[in-house]
């Protein structure tokens, strides 16, 4: 009667256990190792049924890191809700923190600028150097060449006597 039992879990998906959902609605299961009506033995899994099933809908961070690390086998224990509100309160923290020193950056070079302790940044050529707009400060909007005047052979090299 186990056999059978087992059989039909597995013939219907009831073998999986839901370990816990993310906060993008991501779920997550464990499928504990089981052995086949064959007496052959599978492994254990562990997956994620995705709240976006497209995979064209994918992104970097669909999946939280401490749930990835969980899912690959990186960390034995999936993630509780409080790790994970620590970590994200910890990531928005270092943003802030990134923030505020860009800041503090940009105010120490404006003020060395100023004084002279550090040469002006140059502006930066956009484009090809092989352009006519290369270097230039204001790019024209009208086509400098159309190709329309060429002619072949028209251009001789001059000779030197």
């Amino acid at each position: 009667m186990n056999r059978i039992a087992g059989a039909l879990r597995r013939t219907f998906g009831l073998v999986r256990e839901h370990v816990g959902t993310d906060h993008l609605g991501n779920k997550y299961y464990f499928v504990p190792e089981q052995k086949t009506w064959t007496g052959r033995l599978v492994r254990a899994k562990r997956m994620v049924e995705a709240a976006n099933p497209a995979e064209y809908e994918y992104m970097e961070g669909s999946i939280p890191m401490e749930w990835d690390a969980w899912i690959r086998g990186r960390r034995k224990e999936p993630p509780s809700i409080e790790e994970l509100e620590r970590n994200e309160f910890y990531r928005e923290d270092i943003k802030l923190k990134a923030k505020e020193v860009e800041e503090r950056d940009l105010i120490e070079r404006t003020k060395e600028y100023e004084e002279g302790l550090v040469a002006t940044p140059r502006t930066v050529a956009t484009g090809h150097a092989a352009t006519t707009s290369f270097g230039k400060q204001e790019v024209s909007e009208e086509p400098t060449s159309t190709g329309d005047t060429f002619q072949p052979g028209s251009w001789m090299p001059t000779s030197k006597k």
